[in-house]
């Protein structure tokens, strides 16, 4: 990270925060004489769930507030508040804990792969369920993931244990 985007990290992630979303990520990039503040917000890695238009509209609010409160770039720029959405690679264990309940490709540190959808995540294990029952991978021998793309999302049961919020379905 740049040194003017971990400025800007660290300027804005508790204005994020108080909208009750995660800075995830803040890039300025130069684009002719503007440039552009990418700011990427995510929920909450306990949080299922996508983050939804209106928690978009209230963090970008916040976030032009304070910049224009503290007028940390100079010149013109546009602001482009966004969500990391189902195409980010899932690299990093928060990623993994937000893409719980979710279909996955993984890909192992062996290049082998597993698909299925992600049951359960812990600070060392994942837990995935696919056609030939329940894996259990260790968190380090996993070297990335996908979500996949589901146009329709089954609805839980009732004796479902992942937790479902009803946008979610």
């Amino acid at each position: 990270m740049a040194v003017k985007d971990a400025r800007l990290h660290e300027l804005l992630a508790p204005v994020v925060a108080a909208e009750g979303l995660y800075l995830e990520r803040v890039r300025l990039i130069r684009a002719g004489k503007r440039s552009v503040l990418e700011v990427t917000v995510d929920l909450p890695e306990d949080e299922i769930g996508g983050v939804g238009l209106d928690a978009i509209s209230a963090a970008s609010t916040a976030i032009s507030a304070k910049l224009d409160a503290t007028d940390p770039i100079p010149g013109q720029y546009m602001l482009d508040v966004t969500s990391p959405g189902t195409s980010r690679p899932l690299t990093e264990l928060r990623h993994f804990k937000r893409a719980r309940t979710r279909l996955v490709n993984l890909t192992l540190v062996d290049g082998s792969t597993v698909s299925g959808r992600l049951t359960e995540v812990t600070a060392a294990e994942l837990v995935v369920t696919g056609d030939t029952g329940e894996t259990v991978l260790p968190l380090a021998d996993v070297k990335k993931g996908r979500v996949v793309v589901e146009l329709k999302r089954p609805k839980p049961d009732a004796q479902a244990t992942i937790e479902y919020r009803e946008e979610d379905c």
